[in-house]
């Protein structure tokens, strides 16, 4: 009798042995980083979306390294105790690195590192489960799309789709329209995967990517300082979701 393929046995050592080299490579990668720059600063991302986290590492490519995925990997290159520390001090800031949080090195002034990062905002589309930032209403009439100036009507093929997702429209002149003013989210809810949907075709950008940052250390003296006011994020800023397609693993550019 054929054995069974259920009980087929499959080597996974070649790709366990591979994982472990990557992150080998990964850390020390951090610790010549730590080597080579002034300062390292500990940031979180609020409502993150890979796209605007690739703007932020081409803007600073020629004076900084980011790092950005699995925090632990990140947090045991720089070391968690005194003992096992890569630089002076750093392992102030390695044991912060919990949830999703980056690294940065570089050696530009601080106050000028915090400037860039307060004016950097990126508005995008809301996902499923973000709050509502505003009361968004559609009123009777045409549904318009908000994609450019003046607003445009949504084409007569697009109608089924607006119905599928809970817009009680009908066609007049080929256009799909409102009887009615439609609530179409409430500010303060949480936002169903049919009304981000929504707002995403309509045009509404409810949510603003930003970096916050967290703490910063100085390798000239050891020190870890935590940052406060503007350059943090709010309670609000850090609800954002999970990128889909983001890396696990850490990435630097």
């Amino acid at each position: 009798m054929p054995r069974s393929k259920r009980s087929k046995l499959v080597s996974l050592t070649k790709v366990a042995k591979k994982t472990k080299e990557q992150k080998t490579a990964m850390m020390q990668e951090l610790q010549d980083n730590a080597e080579k720059w002034r300062y390292c600063w500990l940031f979180e991302v609020g409502s993150m979306r890979n796209a605007h986290l690739k703007t932020v590492r081409k803007q600073w490519k020629d004076s900084a390294r980011i790092f950005f995925g699995r925090g632990a990997v990140m947090a045991k290159a720089l070391g968690l105790t005194p003992e096992e520390e890569h630089r002076t001090g750093i392992h102030k800031l390695a044991q912060q690195i919990k949830g999703q949080v980056g690294v940065l090195f570089t050696d530009s002034p601080p106050q000028e590192v915090i400037d860039w990062f307060i004016d950097f905002k990126q508005p995008d589309f809301a996902r499923a489960g973000n709050i509502a930032s505003r009361t968004v209403i559609l009123p009777a009439g045409p549904v318009l799309r908000h994609h450019s100036d003046p607003p445009e009507p949504f084409p007569h093929n697009e109608e089924p789709q607006l119905r599928k997702l809970g817009l009680t429209t009908s066609m007049n002149k080929g256009v799909p329209t409102l009887t009615n003013p439609h609530e179409l989210c409430k500010k303060g809810k949480p936002l169903t995967g049919e009304q981000a949907q929504l707002l995403k075709l309509i045009g509404h950008r409810m949510v603003v990517f930003r970096v916050g940052l967290i703490a910063r250390w100085d390798s000239e003296t050891g020190d870890v300082v935590q940052i406060e006011g503007p350059g943090t994020l709010t309670a609000e800023e850090r609800v954002g979701g999970r990128s889909g397609d983001e890396e696990d693993d850490v990435m630097s550019e």
